[in-house]
């Protein structure tokens, strides 16, 4: 198995889409609706934080019609629980060194 990667990631860091990736890395998928009330954040800003983890290959979105309504189901690609993981690594280790080596 190779060495797990550790990298500062400047698209998750932004603290709506770390929160995001978070949640995804929890569940399987979560509806958009659900993603949204547990952020406390509207549909054209949650719509702009995901917009930015699409696009860097993070995170896909499938529709399904569920009770007669289109829903957007979310959940972390592999790329996208990748750079999680490796950026909460990251901070892991800068905490890390800031407590064994303070000030």
């Amino acid at each position: 198995m190779a060495a797990e990667t550790v990298a500062f990631d400047e698209v998750i860091h932004a603290p709506q889409r770390l929160r995001i990736c978070a949640m995804l890395s929890a569940a399987q998928s979560i509806e958009f609706g659900v993603l949204q009330d547990r952020l406390g954040l509207s549909k054209s800003a949650l719509s702009k934080q995901l917009a930015h983890l699409v696009e860097a290959g993070y995170v896909q979105q499938e529709r399904a019609v569920r009770d007669g309504r289109s829903r957007l189901w979310l959940s972390l690609t592999r790329e996208g629980a990748r750079a999680y993981a490796g950026h909460v690594r990251a901070l892991r280790e800068i905490v890390d060194s800031e407590v064994e080596n303070p000030g």
